[in-house]
């Protein structure tokens, strides 16, 4: 199954044969087809929860599994002769292909599901868990049947493995906003201590369900049900925010769930490849790492000031102030989306720390989304490096990040990240703006698809908001908003451009 494709119509021409590139689609349709069999596999757990509480959903479930397995094993069977592997450029199509093709298969369940979603909802709802994002609009979550309560969450489980094994194997191949960078980090440890860039990928899943399993037994022992415990767990290292309550986490009110919850936020935001690395006995690569460093020390910094506002101008108890603080700022900052109170109502003060820390995200190679620390360093790295030039023309001075010298490309590839991330957020503000909606929840609303954060500012995007009231177009285009967010950008938009297709 090879396409032909043309992006130039004038035959006459015999230069335009340069704008003609024959792709073969049957590795792409292979992988595809092999994600969407697993994902008709995943589809069967939701199934049995609702099958053991007597719902009549798992009727739903059996079906979209059924279709979505057939399609899978069809594609997959159809497209062996052509084998498995990739050409970069056939990345790029895989990679955005796959996002789209298994949101729209998920949305399923969803659709045809007692809620009575329309396809707009549901996939608005199927993006929003595969990209860990963690917007919902199901009104009213307390008393959704366990089935779809269950699907949300595995869908942002899956999704965040996803980004790792994709952060790891993908993005650095097709040098994609600075993630090149970590290109030689990830071969040196796949020489040095395993066979293969596979086995990588296979001991980083082991140990994403082994902390996922430690987790759900932590909340378990501190008052969770079983279901909420295992919900809770998957969404919390997966740094997606999916709950099942419409309080969110803030519906137990427990202490110890809020701790448990803001260390798993704090794991699920660090990078995975450095755990494999404490587990082969070198522990003290994931504290010198440079940055899990800064992106520690800046959320640490900004619990501080924050549960200091909030204890001197709000009049809360320190330790509860700390608690508040601490689980909300790293929910946020982490993309994860979770919520114990309404931090838009915290004050003037609050509101545009919030704003802000939902750009910033977690460490590259993690669950997290957002633009990345180690961007930051990059930018802050060659921003110094000019004020030296500019100061001593004539002296040599060359950034440096984790204590290695930082390519060109790397420099300019960041810069560009910057430029294209902010002017989409600003694009897609002002077509939220142009639908109606108010300056806070276009503004917010916006930060919070292209980050993948999950609740915004203001009454209808904002921690205790939903977003089933935004008109069908606003949900189109927050949903283009996760996606490109969760791929990068660049990986969506590379897509589009003549270049890509020529020869």
């Amino acid at each position: 199954m090879t396409a032909l494709i043309c992006l130039d119509h004038d035959f006459k021409n015999d230069e335009s044969i340069g704008l003609f590139e024959v792709i073969d689609f049957r590795p792409i349709f292979l992988i595809l087809g092999l994600l969407l069999s697993t994902l008709a596999v995943m589809m069967v757990i939701p199934a049995i929860a609702d099958i053991v509480v007597g719902n009549p959903d798992w009727q739903v479930f059996a079906v979209a599994s059924g279709v979505t397995l057939f399609i899978g094993v069809s594609l997959s069977l159809t497209s062996q002769a052509g084998g498995a592997s990739l050409s970069v450029r056939q990345a790029f199509i895989l990679t955005t292909m796959s996002w789209i093709v298994l949101t729209a298969f998920a949305a399923l369940p969803f659709a045809f599901s007692q809620l009575n979603l329309s396809f707009t909802d549901a996939f608005f709802e199927a993006m929003s868990g595969i990209t860990t994002t963690g917007s919902t609009i199901i009104v009213d979550l307390d008393t959704a049947p366990p089935g779809l309560l269950l699907w949300r969450s595995l869908l942002q489980w899956l999704g965040g493995i996803g980004i790792i094994v994709m952060a790891l194997a993908v993005m650095p191949l097709l040098r994609v906003g600075g993630m090149q960078l970590f290109r030689m980090e990830s071969s040196d440890l796949s020489e040095k201590a395993l066979p293969r860039a596979a086995q990588v990928a296979a001991a980083i899943t082991a140990i994403y369900v082994v902390l996922t399993m430690i987790w759900a037994a932590l909340l378990w022992l501190v008052g969770m049900s079983g279901f909420d415990a295992v919900v809770h767990a998957m969404t919390t290292i997966a740094t997606g925010g999916f709950s099942n309550y419409n309080a969110s986490v803030g519906h137990f009110d427990s202490a110890a769930i809020d701790v448990i919850v803001t260390v798993g936020m704090v794991i699920g935001s660090l990078p995975f490849l450095l755990y494999l690395m404490v587990l082969q006995g070198k522990p003290g690569n994931l504290f010198c790492d440079s940055q899990v460093q800064l992106f520690l020390t800046i959320l640490v910094a900004i619990i501080v000031v924050i549960a200091g506002w909030l204890w001197l101008e709000n009049g809360e108890e320190p330790l509860y102030a700390l608690r508040l603080a601490a689980f909300n700022v790293v929910s946020i900052m982490t993309g994860t989306g979770y919520a114990t109170a309404e931090f838009d109502k915290w004050g003037s003060f609050a509101i545009p720390i919030f704003f802000f820390i939902m750009f910033i995200g977690g460490c590259a190679g993690s669950t997290t989304c957002g633009i990345k620390i180690f961007r930051f360093q990059i930018l802050y790295a060659a921003a110094r490096m000019q004020l030296y030039n500019l100061a001593q023309p004539h002296g040599i001075y060359i950034p440096y990040y984790n204590h290695r010298p930082i390519p060109e490309e790397v420099i300019g590839s960041v810069m560009s990240f910057f430029f294209v991330f902010f002017a989409t957020y600003i694009g897609l503000a002002i077509m939220l703006g142009l639908l109606g909606l108010d300056f806070i929840t276009s503004v917010s609303a916006a930060a919070s698809a292209i980050s993948n954060v999950g609740p915004g500012l203001g009454s209808i995007v904002g921690p205790e908001g939903n977003y089933a009231t935004l008109p069908t177009t606003a949900k189109w285009i927050l949903s283009m908003g996760m996606l490109l967010g969760r791929l990068e950008l660049f990986t969506v938009m590379v897509l589009f451009t003549r270049s890509f297709w020529r020869a």
